[in-house]
Formats: structure tokens, sequence, C-alpha cells
């Protein structure tokens, strides 16, 4: 840690990313915000002169098939042309690319070309293990398709965790070919003082900009930007302020406003900024009055920095108390959990190793003996499916968790064969392109469920129609009625028999 702070006079632009199309409403509001409510902002946010928006990746892809019923693919390409003057960014989950498993480096390698294709032009990169092997391929594809290479370092504390060791990582991807360096705080972990020694010491080291991210969870997220824009971090992540702070990123305009006359003052237009807010404030408004955003994302929790679990793995392990009516073991599963992450070698906790730990934990409290019952996830954590784990895992309970299967210690993605072909004959003609097929890969069944929905919507099926048919077949006992009709009763599908059923249907009506 330095002896003091240097308040530097020299002008050097603090640089913002704004994630109100991304990050804000995935971590208050399930990642519901619609396209239509990102597009009256667009104009105003494409004139503010941010670094970057980060509108795409993360949840936002599973969402917008799963509950929005939009393409993402779409969402991107719309957003791209409403915001012409403003680099787009995405976050990708390494070999994961955006799902929950490790994806074959063909897949991998057609995803990250398709997305900068589309319009993305910065990739942040994150493995949740921090094992590099597992970003190297998505790293070299976005240099290779022209894209802005941004791998991230998951920020967490532990005896491995230390400040020499995110120096070392960060000189490692500087190595591989980074054109910028994420530090990912998705706890909120990074206090203060130590955002101020760690960026002091990285800006010493590494030649290549620093870019930070955090959240205001335990409410120490503005007090980090501010010691982190003193010690010469060039870019930081903030929200505006309608979803901005408690388990979001810290809001955009407060610290616009700090840095007003500074050296690292930030030059955007607090004017604008009040304009884009005033929409996003409706938006999150109507967004509270559908029940998406809950009072408790906003409120801080410094039992994070205790237990070091993000604010939707919270929420996520109250539910799973509640379904086993089990609620009163909250504090022994929150107590448990550090337990499970020191025996599993200290993986940092964020997507998907804060869902793997905590569901373990939750298992070894309610189960009545520890590790009686074990998650598949849980076993491919320990069989090195996932990558290296950061620290030595603790052999007895390894041997409890996966008796003596082989762990694996090569490249998890050098063990996968080509997919992209084989995928996109699984789904067949309901895909129509390159970015269908990928769409298909990442989240089978709701994208198949999804292409299907839109096949029923462009043959005008509605639910009018089907009320219609099924009311034909009733009145024809199922039998006298034309074939197509029947097929379509017992299917409830589009087909491209469509135009030949609608004569057929106007007859019954």
């Amino acid at each position: 840690m330095s002896s003091g702070i240097k308040v530097s006079t020299d002008k050097k632009p603090l640089l913002i990313t704004d994630t109100i199309l991304r990050d804000a409403h995935q971590s208050q509001a399930a990642t519901r915000m619609r396209t239509e409510d990102m597009l009256p902002a667009c104009e105003v946010l494409d004139s503010i002169g941010y670094w970057s928006l980060e509108c795409w990746g993360g949840a936002t892809f599973d969402s917008c098939m799963r509950f929005l019923d939009e393409d993402p693919w779409e969402r991107l390409r719309t957003l791209k042309k409403a915001l012409p003057h403003t680099k787009l960014q995405m976050l990708l989950r390494g070999q994961n690319i955006l799902g929950y498993r490790n994806y074959s480096d063909d897949v991998l390698d057609k995803f990250c070309k398709k997305s900068i294709e589309n319009g993305i032009d910065v990739v942040r990169i994150f493995d949740a293990l921090n094992d590099t092997r597992n970003l190297q391929q998505a790293m070299k594809s976005v240099k290779e398709y022209g894209g802005l290479c941004e791998p991230a370092m998951s920020y967490t504390t532990s005896p491995i965790h230390n400040e020499q060791y995110f120096i070392d990582l960060a000189l490692k991807l500087e190595d591989m070919g980074a054109d910028v360096i994420c530090i990912k705080d998705m706890a909120n972990l990074l206090l203060p003082m130590a955002a101020y020694s760690l960026v002091e010491k990285l800006k010493q080291r590494v030649k290549v900009p620093i870019h930070l991210h955090t959240h205001n969870t335990t409410g120490t997220g503005d007090m980090v930007y501010l010691m982190a824009a003193l010690a010469g971090v060039d870019i930081v992540d903030t929200a505006l302020s309608p979803l901005g702070n408690g388990t979001s990123q810290p809001a955009t305009e407060p610290l616009v406003a700090t840095l007003k006359g500074h050296g690292r003052d930030t030059g955007l237009d607090l004017e604008k900024l009040s304009r884009a807010a005033a929409h996003f404030r409706g938006v999150a408004d109507k967004m509270a009055a559908q029940g998406l955003i809950d009072p408790k994302v906003l409120k801080v929790d410094t039992n994070t920095l205790t237990y070091q679990v993000p604010g939707g793995m919270l929420s996520n392990l109250i539910s799973q108390l509640k379904e086993a009516k089990a609620e009163d073991k909250y504090y022994d599963v929150l107590a448990e959990i550090p337990r499970v992450r020191k025996e599993f070698g200290y993986p940092p906790l964020v997507t998907p190793t804060s869902q793997i730990v905590g569901t373990q934990a939750v298992m070894n409290v309610i189960g009545g003996e520890r590790y009686k019952m074990v998650t598949k996830e849980s076993k491919a954590l320990m069989r090195g499916e996932y990558g290296q784990l950061p620290g030595p895992v603790d052999t007895a309970v390894q041997k409890k968790i996966i008796g003596d299967d082989e762990v694996i210690t090569v490249r998890p993605a050098d063990l996968l064969k080509p997919e992209f072909e084989k995928l996109k004959a699984e789904i067949g003609d309901l895909a129509r392109s390159e970015e269908d097929v990928l769409s298909y890969a990442l989240f089978p069944q709701v994208a198949k469920a999804f292409f299907e929905r839109r096949l029923e919507k462009e043959n005008g099926i509605s639910d009018e129609l089907i009320a219609v048919i099924t009311a034909a077949i009733q009145a024809h006992g199922g039998k006298q009625v034309h074939p197509l009709i029947r097929n379509f009763g017992s299917t409830h599908k589009a087909t491209a028999d469509m135009p030949a059923i609608n004569p057929t249907i106007r007859s019954c009506r």
C-alpha cells in the first residue's frame, strides 16, 4: 500500500462505460428491460461521450428469448443503428460464452465473429476461476475479427488472491494480447484503499489501459471509484441513477459531478445525463410496478465482505431454502459458504462458481451431513471440468465428491470436438442464420421454443386462430376436417402449409 495519496493536477479525463443497457438492469431487474424501452434514450446516450455503452452479453441473451420474446441478435443490430457514435460493449464468459458449460473452440470462434459483425466493438472476457487457458481462444478470436479485446480479472480476496496475484495475472493477460485489462469486482469486495494501491501498481507495470468494474453492494463503490481515479485508473463502469447503486454499479451522475474541475474531470454533460436519466426513471418505475425490482437490491449490506456472496446469489439461496422449508437455516448457509469455498480451492464467487458453491452449501446444511448430497456441478468443478482451481483443494472432500475419478489437468476445451456443424444439423430449418444456430448452441430449449413462436407469428397464427381451429376440429369430431387443420390441431405448431390452411379456416368460421 502506498504511504500517501498523490493528488495529480495533470489533465487526464476519467473515461466512463455506462451499464444502463445491460448490467444495471441485470443487477436490479433480472435483465428484463426491453429494447423498446432503450431506443427512446439512444439519441441522447449517443451524444454524451461515453467511452462505451455496455448493452449485450451476460444474462441478456437468455432473457431476451426466454422472457421478452426478443431476438438478442436483432437487439444488437437495432442498438448499433441507434448508437452510431458510441462503442458497444458486451460481457463474455470465456469458454462458457454466455451459457453454463464449456463450448468447443469452433463455436466460440463463430460467436466472437458474429458478435463483432452484428455491432459489438468491445468484448470483455472473463473466467470464473481466472484460468487464462479458458480465455485464450476468445481473446484470439476477438482480435482476429477486429474487436477490442478486454480480458477481465475476477476480483476476490483469499489466502491465494492478494495484490501480487492480480499484478501477475494482469501482466500475463497483457502478454496474451489484451488491448485493455478489466478488474472485475462483481461483489464490491475491492475496498477504496486497496483499489488505490492495486491501480497504482498496475499503472506502473502494465502498458495497456486499466478498466475498473464494481458494484455498490457494500456501499463503498463510489469511494472505490474516487480512489481508483486518483490512482490513475483509465475507465470505470457506472450506471445512470435510476438503476444505479445497490447491487448495480455506482451511479454515473454523482461521479461526474464529483470530478468537475479536477484533472480527472470526465467532461460529460450533466444536463444530458439528466435527460437520459429522466427516461430511464420511467422505465425503472414501470419495472418496479411489475414487481421486477425488489427493494432489497438497493440496500447496503456489508455482510458481503464476510461471505463474498454477490447480491443475485443471495436471492437464489433464499429461494432454495424456502423450497426446502428451511428458511431458519439462512445464516447457517452463509457461514457454510466460506468453508465450502476454501475446500474447493478458493474460487472467486461469480457465475457459475457462485451458484455451485452456494447450492452445495445449502445441501451441506439441510442434508444433515456435509457432502452427503453433491450436485453434478460440484463434481465437475472438483474434476477440473471448469478449469484449474486457484488454490489447493481439500483432498478428503475431493475424494468424497468424485471418488477415484481422474482430475483433468489439460485445458478443458481441448477435450471437446468441433460441434457447430452438428448443432446446425440438429436445429435444421428452424435456424435461418448462423446467429440462430449460435442461439440454439447456448440455450437449446429456449431458442427452439423462440424459433417456433417466431414461425407462428410470421404465419399469422394468433390465439384467436388457434381457437377457431380447435372449434372446427371439435365440431367435426376430429375426422371430417381438412387434414392440414387436423395435423395443426394435434401439434399446435406452424407449418409451411399455412397458406393452404387459411382458406379452409375461413370456411369453418
